[in-house]
């Protein structure tokens, strides 16, 4: 089972090198963002939002706020620096399970970080009920599951589950959205789904 505290101390230790092991497909992200319809006027919430390395994704496609939360301190605190003159984008450290956010969003994304949560139901129908009416839920990953699996082995192994089926988690989201993208390719790993 994985433990919050160790989740924590994991990505704290790799956030001052996250930025430059990054690893991005322009065309993988884009098609994310699309099956998501985070798009002009949306409100978006990143979850597990990391140094908020989709942050500017969202901003060029004009959308109306950001609202990106992170665990580890050590992520949110980098994030918070790299977008503090930025209008429209608030940082905040917490558990998005239990976060008072005090609003809904349009968009919720989960990007390259749905592993690393003990309960994938719980977390769906936490996320589900953030949504405002018509808006997206989507947890997605810049690359297969096989590739994601086998990077979680090393020495992500104890604060990872591994990936399901994205047939499974489109199952889950069913329960409380609209299934509208289910893709598992070798490129990329997407479930979204409309409230």
């Amino acid at each position: 089972m994985i433990q919050t505290n160790d989740v924590i101390e994991f990505f704290d230790r790799l956030a001052p090198d996250w930025d430059a092991e990054m690893f991005r497909r322009e065309d993988v992200i884009a098609k994310i963002l699309d099956n998501a319809e985070v798009s002009a006027g949306k409100s978006v919430l990143d979850v597990a939002c990391g140094t908020g390395v989709l942050i500017p994704d969202y901003l060029a496609r004009g959308v109306s706020s950001v609202t990106a939360v992170d665990i580890s301190p050590e992520m949110a605190r980098i994030a918070q620096e790299k977008f503090a003159q930025q209008p429209g984008v608030t940082v905040l450290c917490g558990d998005a399970e239990t976060a008072d956010f005090g609003r809904k969003f349009d968009c919720i994304v989960v990007y390259n970080a749905f592993p690393h949560f003990p309960d994938p139901g719980r977390l769906v129908r936490r996320l589900a009920g953030l949504l405002e009416e018509g808006g997206v839920l989507t947890v997605a990953h810049g690359s297969s599951r096989e590739a994601i699996d086998a990077h979680h082995l090393g020495s992500a192994r104890h604060v990872s589950n591994g990936l399901m089926p994205a047939a499974d988690l489109a199952e889950i989201f069913a329960r409380v959205l609209r299934v509208t993208a289910v893709v598992e390719d070798d490129s990329m790993y997407q479930v979204a789904g409309k409230k």
